[in-house]
């Protein structure tokens, strides 16, 4: 059996993405440099969990005619708009959204990206199904899905990471409660033949962010050879 891998667990509440990134990059180049070292240091791993004010980003391969607004408008909104270096196309985060940041080392936890990308879809999978439903892949589309394949496809979650030497950073998000209103300004992930969604939408219900922590958390400790202090 696998040993665990200790993870740091940090709850940021609401915190403005740039903030939050640079906290990530901070964690994420540590970690770089200790893999580095003659001989290798240990890493720190972390997990980040928040929610942000409302935000667009686009990931370093975005095509910035997803956003489907101008400077102006997101300012009246109260929306800003930043490229990541982050892989996927253009998302939105905002309050009741639940934005996991993992900070992981890939080789410590024996995986490489896809795998790990893959186990952070499974994680938020299984997290859905503790509300009855059923989160699935959609080929070629990073993310968990609602009836992918049926009538009226719908992303719940988007996932958009970023790895070097094995450390990863940006993570997922998933709407909780998140307004969904937002979405309509992008071509979110760059699709325009689907759509978008969230818990509190699915079920007809607000969700308890922390209920929602509580269970991304579980599931993610199940996927992933980790012990965290959450």
């Amino acid at each position: 059996m696998q040993q665990l891998v200790e993870t740091e667990f940090i709850d940021l509440g609401l915190a403005e993405y740039v903030e939050v990134w640079r906290r990530q990059e901070e964690v994420f180049q540590r970690n770089i440099e200790a893999k580095g070292h003659e001989p290798p240091l240990p890493t720190h791993p972390v997990l980040f969990f928040c929610e942000h004010p409302p935000v667009y980003t686009l990931g370093k391969s975005g095509d910035a005619g997803n956003l489907l607004a101008s400077e102006a408008f997101l300012a009246r909104i109260g929306a800003t708009c930043h490229r990541s270096d982050r892989g996927g196309d253009i998302t939105f985060h905002g309050p009741g959204q639940l934005v996991g940041y993992p900070i992981f080392d890939l080789d410590a936890l024996g995986m490489g990206t896809r795998a790990y990308v893959s186990g952070l879809e499974e994680a938020i999978i299984r997290a859905l199904a503790t509300w009855g439903l059923r989160g699935e892949r959609l080929e070629g589309a990073a993310g968990v899905w609602l009836d992918p394949q049926g009538s009226r496809p719908r992303k719940v979650c988007a996932i958009g990471v970023r790895a070097s030497r094995g450390v990863t950073m940006h993570g997922f998000a998933l709407n909780v409660n998140t307004d969904l209103g937002f979405f309509a300004h992008i071509n979110p992930c760059g699709f325009t033949d689907k759509g978008v969604s969230s818990l509190a939408q699915e079920l007809g219900h607000a969700v308890p962010m922390e209920q929602a922590k509580r269970r991304v958390l579980e599931a993610l400790a199940e996927v992933f050879p980790i012990s965290t202090n959450g």
